[in-house]
């Protein structure tokens, strides 16, 4: 059986590569994360997610995925990547597209920016977590 070869776009839809079997096409929806933290998608749990995001201004949550490492890689633009490493924070210039940094399993990790940027996500998605990233506050 030969199967359907069409031209997708990274930014448009997750790609979900089980372990040592076929990727499929998983579509972006607004509620994609959601679904996956409340558990609502099980069949994602094994292997990793990559996807691609088009962003230029900080990102309001912090994220981690216990269940594995996470490459970050910058496709265009320029972020500052900030990890929450035991008590330390680390903060990682990502400025030269191909450029990429592996979060560790369970890092707390943001990004911040103020131009437009892309980045490409290779993600374990199984008990990933969001918390809020809170403004400092002013005096």
């Amino acid at each position: 059986m030969t199967k359907s070869m069409n031209v997708k776009h990274i930014l448009s839809s997750y790609l979900h590569f089980r372990d040592g079997a076929e990727a499929e096409v998983v579509p972006v929806t607004a509620s994609f994360w959601k679904e996956l933290t409340s558990g609502k998608r099980p069949e994602l749990d094994e292997g990793r997610l990559m996807t691609a995001f088009t962003f230029s201004e900080p990102w309001a949550t912090w994220e981690r995925h216990p269940a594995g490492d996470e490459l970050v890689m910058l496709l265009s633009g320029a972020a500052t990547l900030v990890l929450e490493m035991a008590d330390t924070e680390q903060v990682i210039e990502l400025d030269t597209p191909g450029a990429y940094v592996l979060v560790p399993r369970g890092a707390w990790h943001t990004a911040k920016t103020d131009v437009e940027t892309t980045m490409l996500f290779l993600t374990p998605g199984a008990g990933t977590e969001h918390k809020p990233v809170f403004a400092p506050v002013q005096s």
